[in-house]
């Protein structure tokens, strides 16, 4: 593959609404993200990821986009995005935005328009269907629970939605939908954004057949995810967006891909660039999830690590000189990575913050860095129900304790404090004034409660913070070529405390190795030489063979 600049580059996430709010209403905005534009430059951060900041009446945090062309009134004004968009450039900043073109809002003009009837410019514009026997077309469940399907009296139909309610699908069989879609991306493309993060994009091509699929056991609903992704025309849908918007723009370009496999990714991020730039793999993040698939998710247990390395090496491997690797621990969507992966026992917080850090940042692929991960943030620790404010994690408690009586209420809440989206979603934590300097207003998501002793201002001021250790890591990222081009190999894949992997371009080698565990152990690697020097470590000093607890270490020779 050719070098692109998005394949050097480090992408910090920014969640608007937990970010930094600046007009006192307990929401984050526009105008307070340029406010901390200088912390993201000071980290040496390439690119910002922001989600979704459209219209949107806020069923799923703004993955429901009621107008594609607006600013959600919370964040500020179109005025407000076009000076956070000059500023950033001013910096040297690329901003990436989020777009939701698998369904829209159930308030978007197209919907609302195309559910008066079947006779109208947007009727064709979602998936409509014909009750089957007076009930939903065929038994699939959405991924927010029960069905996937709502009927609408005025067309006696029935619309598809794979996620909440009021998501409806768009359907993408339709030209005229399609090229409503790429106009839009145009729109944006022509303001200056410098890429796209397309979410869900592997499932807007769905199957021909509307056939049942086969539920889980004691489920009535079939689980649409294995239905509907990677469809019969999703390289034709995408090849053709890639045709209509990203040709002729240097755009960084990455598919949210559900699902994928490593030949799906092939083909999605080919080094051809007929497609996308990288995918967004789900693999790593699932595999903490309850031995009870009936579960899904929802779990309270640690990842096996040779499970990890397994899962990790597949992709490093799969993709070598075909295809992009997205890097990332954490999102809006993901448990915090030192609570799920790593210690957040004081003792023990920053080492494993950083040594997770290591591993993720020396892999081959752009890496994703979510705010305040860099600050070794850690899940919120909710205790009760009213805490918590994201869809699915509300749906899950009601379906498994209420519903189902699956799960005790106890031990559901402890899911949720594990592995909940809104442990992601937690205000930034800036300093240790109140609400963390995040809003002089109450916040719309409590303040983790840890923010007095975990937060940006103490992190700048603290020599060998985690904040310091990643602007390190992001420096030789820019700096050694051989992060970004050289091949992969996993050393050791059985090994269950230690991590150790190495990377080569020509003559340039460099050792990861990662101590999982909070024991002290003992390996001895071959592939070290005697004139080998330390490059970067998470302890000011080397004991060759001996990895202390959560250490981490990268060897150059």
């Amino acid at each position: 593959m050719a070098n692109q600049w998005w394949q050097s580059a480090v992408v910090y996430q920014v969640y608007p609404r937990s970010f930094q709010d600046s007009n006192g209403d307990g929401i984050g905005d526009l105008p307070g993200i340029t406010q901390r534009l200088d912390y993201i430059k000071q980290l040496g951060a390439d690119v910002i990821w922001l989600n979704p900041i459209y219209r949107s009446p806020g069923v799923d945090n703004g993955y429901d986009i009621s107008d594609y062309y607006d600013i959600n009134p919370e964040f500020g004004t179109m005025a407000d995005f076009d000076q956070l968009l000059t500023t950033a450039h001013a910096k040297g900043l690329k901003i990436m935005m989020d777009i939701v073109v698998n369904h829209s809002s159930d308030q978007n003009k197209w919907f609302t328009t195309s559910a008066q009837s079947k006779d109208n410019p947007y009727a064709d514009y979602y998936i409509w269907r014909d009750p089957v026997d007076g009930h939903e077309p065929n038994n699939w469940g959405g991924f927010f629970g029960g069905s996937a399907w709502k009927y609408v009296a005025s067309r006696d139909q029935y619309y598809l939605h794979s996620f909440a309610v009021e998501q409806p699908d768009l359907n993408w069989d339709n030209p005229q939908l399609r090229q409503a879609v790429y106009d839009m991306m145009n729109f944006w493309v022509n303001k200056g954004v410098d890429g796209f993060r397309l979410d869900v994009i592997n499932l807007i091509s769905k199957p021909d057949s509307f056939a049942d699929g086969q539920p889980e056991a004691g489920e009535p609903y079939a689980a649409i995810g294995g239905i509907i992704a990677n469809g019969p025309h999703l390289h034709e849908y995408l090849q053709e967006m890639n045709q209509q918007v990203f040709a002729g723009h240097q755009l960084m370009t990455v598919g949210e891909t559900p699902g994928a496999t490593v030949a799906d990714a092939k083909q999605l991020a080919s080094g051809q660039g007929q497609e996308l730039n990288m995918v967004f793999e789900f693999e790593h993040m699932g595999l903490d999830g309850n031995p009870d698939p009936a579960l899904g998710k929802w779990n309270d247990q640690p990842v096996r690590l040779v499970d990890l390395k397994q899962s990790l090496s597949k992709w490093q491997m799969g993709l070598q000189g075909t295809a992009w690797n997205s890097l990332y621990w954490n999102n809006h969507d993901q448990p915090r990575i030192v609570s799920r992966f790593g210690d957040e026992r004081p003792a023990y917080r920053e080492r494993s913050a950083k040594m997770l850090a290591t591993l993720l940042h020396f892999l081959q692929g752009t890496p994703y860095i979510y705010e305040g991960e860099e600050l070794g943030m850690t899940n919120a620790h909710f205790t009760k129900l009213t805490d918590y404010q994201d869809l699915e994690s509300l749906n899950a408690y009601h379906h498994f304790v209420d519903d189902e009586q699956v799960v005790q209420p106890e031990q559901m809440l402890g899911y949720l404090a594990h592995m909940s989206r809104d442990n992601a979603r937690t205000p930034m934590q800036w300093d240790d004034s109140q609400n963390a300097g995040f809003s002089t207003a109450t916040p719309w998501l409590a303040v983790n409660a840890n923010y007095p002793r975990i937060n940006a201002q103490l992190a700048q001021r603290t020599p060998g913070s985690v904040l310091s250790y990643y602007q390190r890591l992001i420096k030789l990222r820019h700096h050694l070529p051989v992060i970004t081009t050289g091949t992969y190999h996993l050393l050791s894949p059985d090994d269950a405390a230690v991590y150790a992997y190495v990377r080569h371009m020509g003559s340039q080698h460099l050792l990861v190795i990662c101590n999982f565990t909070a024991a002290t152990q003992t390996r001895h690697f071959a592939e070290l030489p005697a004139d080998a020097h330390l490059l970067i470590s998470n302890y000011d000093e080397d004991h060759q063979d001996v990895l202390r607890a959560y250490e981490a270490k990268v060897y150059q020779f």
